[in-house]
């Protein structure tokens, strides 16, 4: 009895002490100490508009914010979860989380248990300078539309097999979202797009990822100025229209670069894709896109172009010591030069005698014997006899006999320059 007396007298004189140092609620600031209890007694005493400012060291979470306030750290604030729920859950439009360290979620993926979740009606809220670390998911955006998630560390479980772990960025049905500076590690995706229009990931730095961004069933999207270093995959885009793809990186991706599943009418610039495992960009039934002014650089295939993918375009980029430049088995021939200016090969042995740029004769990729190796493995076994050496000779003394499959009539005699890469948390 002495006991729960003591408690109740405690964070009475708690409520009194924060009520005579901040004044009124009402467009007031409330100064939070860390402890027990100290936050969920101010956020339920605050008001729409109130700044909470909260102090260095341990506050007491989860916690749910069910009106339009803003909370604020110093970067020595720590909510800390009690590994249930998600660590901060927002209700309402117009809240701002800033300069939090964020940790101690659930591990439910059913209710996808994050650092930060923002519900269906939390529009508008803005997640920056946070540092949300080992939750199951990091920011949840379910449904929240125009919010913003900006210059984040977040961190995933380490202690969880990768497939277990939750996604840094969860997006669905969240559009006009903007994400941007936020470096993402040791999680399953880094940005994890289902169902949601009109989105914006720019200036992010993933790693020790499966995806980077992972893209399902969103049109109109753009990913740009990202770095993706040592994922299994950098950028994915799935059963998704009119995306717009432009200026990102790509270094050392296990599988690859780029890959174009179901994906179209996209516009695919600027990208720069080295060192990659397998393929610097797949395109698989991937069609009316525009793929311009790209670099695929030091891949064992610099594109792989399959499952019937149609009517796209390619200008402008540089194919550069990649082991197989472009792997396409099919019986249609397609020009990749688009009005007058076709793509930069490494391989390709040419002169430019008018001096305008382009080389004087077309390049070819694959041939015939390409294919055949494609399609019969076992076949490089004789790659060195004199029977396949003549056979390419001969096509390329003959072209008629050459198969269907990429010509650059219009090649370039230069690469576009290389980007470095410059994205993630700021300073």
């Amino acid at each position: 009895m002495r006991r729960t007396l003591r408690n109740l007298a405690e964070q009475l004189g708690l409520l009194i002490a924060t009520v005579l140092v901040c004044g009124p609620a009402g467009g007031e600031e409330w100064s939070v100490p860390a402890g027990q209890g100290a936050l969920q007694v101010v956020i339920e005493q605050a008001q729409a508009g109130d700044i909470l400012r909260l102090g260095p060291g341990d506050h007491q979470g989860p916690v749910t914010l069910d009106k339009p306030i803003t909370l604020v750290g110093s970067g020595k604030a720590r909510i800390i979860g009690n590994g249930n729920g998600s660590v901060i859950t927002v209700t309402v439009p117009d809240v701002t989380v800033d300069g939090l360290i964020l940790t101690g979620s659930g591990l439910s993926h059913e209710t996808l248990d994050a650092g930060v979740k923002l519900t269906k009606k939390a529009h508008r809220a803005i997640v920056r300078n946070n540092k949300i670390l080992n939750n199951l998911t990091g920011v949840d955006v379910h449904g929240a539309r125009n919010a913003t998630v900006s210059n984040n560390l977040i961190e995933g479980r380490r202690d969880l097999r990768r497939n277990e772990r939750g996604n840094g960025i969860y997006v669905w049905n969240a559009p006009d979202l903007l994400a941007e500076y936020n470096t993402i590690r040791y999680g399953r995706d880094g940005i994890f797009v289902n169902t949601s229009h009109k989105d914006t990931f720019r200036n992010n730095h993933f790693e020790s990822l499966r995806f980077a961004v992972h893209y399902m069933h969103g049109n109109s999207g753009v990913v740009e100025n990202n770095v993706s270093i040592g994922n299994d995959i950098g950028y994915a885009l799935m059963f998704s229209d009119r995306l717009t793809i432009r200026n990102n990186v790509s270094i050392g991706d296990l599988k690859h670069g780029l890959m174009l599943n179901y994906a179209n009418r996209a516009k695919i610039s600027g990208n720069h894709v080295s060192g990659g495992g397998e393929k610097c960009l797949f395109m698989y039934n991937a069609n009316k896109n525009i793929v311009k002014d790209n670099r695929f650089e030091g891949c064992p295939i610099g594109i792989h172009f399959t499952a019937g993918s149609a009517r796209n375009t390619f200008q402008g980029n540089a194919f550069i010591r990649n082991r197989t430049q472009v792997k396409y088995v099919g019986s249609r021939m397609l020009d990749w030069s688009t009005d007058g200016r076709g793509n930069y090969w490494s391989d390709h042995a040419a002169f430019d005698m008018n001096g305008d740029g382009l080389a004087d004769t077309a390049f070819r990729p694959n041939d015939l014997v390409d294919q055949v190796l494609w399609t019969q493995p076992s076949a490089k076994l004789l790659v060195g006899s004199p029977a396949v050496q003549l056979l390419r000779w001969t096509q390329s003394q003959f072209p008629a006999l050459l198969p269907g499959g990429i010509v650059d009539n219009a090649p370039l005699m230069h690469p576009p320059m290389r980007r470095e890469p410059n994205a993630g948390v700021q300073g």
